[in-house]
């Protein structure tokens, strides 16, 4: 009897909105408290300071109302899931992207302000099908801005480690980071031999090898959310979380460091 064949995940579009624009609010709320010595910090991704990392940000959502304010594709070209593993080309646009815009907007107040605008505006009239022209393939709406539920958070945690800011993750949105990065593993390693678990939010078989049905699987690893999502972009090395005991592996199949990081 063939495998099943697993679902593909679905995200409530009103939620993953919600929690966009919840989450971009933390963060602006959290820089607006930035002094002038956190903003010069480095902000230990490549040579950007802390000023830098938080005008980057505001990229994660403008880019959703750049693309909407553009001609609608005419075709869609990338799935949700293939997304993490299309984003390693634009490094070296987004890094000098980046500079410019921190020089080009001495006022961080100002700009998140004006992206805050433009994002609720657009998004109080798109709807979730519509097409946009992202620079990794055209995605719908709804899957685009489940991505960015991942550009806010994993930069949300770097800014908080890199400025010792404490700028609240909302849930959905780690929800949805989590479990789409958890998807991408799955997709990366198929199989059913290593149950990865993400309590509260996500727990995906992967890894050839015997399939497990019932009890407990012979290979499992578990660890937290903000573990998970800095082992799959490359913020933790998977030997470094295990021997600060932040994930926990069991059985010849559970090592995952050949695998990760899944983004760049």
């Amino acid at each position: 009897m063939p495998p099943a064949r697993k679902r593909t995940r679905t995200y409530d579009p009103a939620k993953i909105r919600a929690a966009v624009l919840a989450q971009f609010g933390n963060v602006r709320q959290g820089v607006h408290t930035l002094t002038e010595e956190q903003l010069a910090r480095p902000a230990r991704l490549g040579d950007w300071s802390v000023r830098e990392l938080a005008a980057h940000l505001t990229m994660a959502v403008e880019t959703v109302s750049r693309n909407l304010d553009r001609p609608e594709p005419a075709a869609k070209e990338l799935a949700l899931l293939e997304w993490p593993f299309a984003t390693a080309d634009r490094a070296g646009d987004i890094a000098d992207g980046t500079r410019e815009l921190a020089h080009d907007n001495p006022d961080l107040d100002a700009l998140y302000t004006r992206v805050e605008q433009r994002i609720t505006e657009r998004l109080a009239t798109a709807p979730d099908d519509r097409l946009l022209a992202a620079r990794t393939g055209a995605m719908t709406l709804a899957d685009y801005l489940v991505t960015r539920t991942v550009e806010l958070v994993v930069h949300t945690d770097d800014l908080n480690r890199a400025a010792g800011t404490d700028i609240p993750l909302d849930r959905q949105a780690l929800a949805a980071c989590t479990r789409l990065l958890a998807d991408a593993l799955a997709v990366k390693a198929p199989g059913a031999s290593t149950e990865v678990r993400i309590p509260p939010y996500a727990v995906v078989q992967c890894v050839e090898g015997p399939r497990h049905t019932r009890g407990t699987p012979p290979n499992v690893v578990e660890t937290d959310p903000l573990t998970w999502i800095r082992l799959a972009t490359g913020r933790t090395e998977w030997k470094t979380a295990l021997d600060e005991a932040k994930v926990s592996a069991s059985g010849e199949r559970a090592d995952l460091g050949g695998l990760l990081p899944l983004m760049g």
